[in-house]
């Protein structure tokens, strides 16, 4: 996924870079350019960066760095669920049930992403759709998580 991301990136005009970046920084975004701190280990941990600067780039405005601006942390959230659907829609949800996932850890591995990211996932479509929702012939459960087909 995270190649996936690199050229639809690429395509859109902007230039992802991997660079050491200083303290808890992870990604930053600015001017069509995304760098991603080279220090973390993982690419599904790269994945959810590179995918929330993405967001930042389609979504945001202007220098949001100070989050103690309510308007600056409305944007961060935009882009944050950009990401969320990006990477883990509701019918990759479904595709990592139909694979025969049993867990977080395994959803997390086969969708290319954090175990913390997907927790993030199931706590937004929790508050956007409450502790369910159904998409075609299955229900998703929020909380605890789980997906069951119907049938009609």
């Amino acid at each position: 996924m995270y190649e996936e991301l690199l050229k639809e990136g690429e395509k859109n005009g902007i230039e992802i870079i991997e660079i050491p970046l200083k303290g808890n920084l992870k990604g930053l975004y600015g001017d069509n350019i995304i760098a991603i701190n080279s220090k973390m280990t993982t690419n599904n941990e790269k994945t959810c960066i590179l995918a929330e600067e993405l967001g930042h780039h389609y979504k945001n405005y202007g220098n949001i760095l100070d989050q103690t601006d309510i308007n600056n942390r409305k944007q961060e959230m935009l882009a944050r669920r950009w990401a969320y659907e990006k990477l883990v829609s509701l019918n990759r949800l479904i595709d990592g049930y139909k694979y025969g996932c049993q867990n977080r850890y395994e959803l997390a591995e086969y969708l290319n992403v954090t175990e913390r990211f997907i927790e993030e996932v199931i706590k937004y479509y929790k508050s956007k759709y409450g502790l369910y929702c159904q998409v075609d012939n299955y229900i998703i459960y929020f909380e605890p998580l789980g997906i069951m087909e119907v049938w009609e």
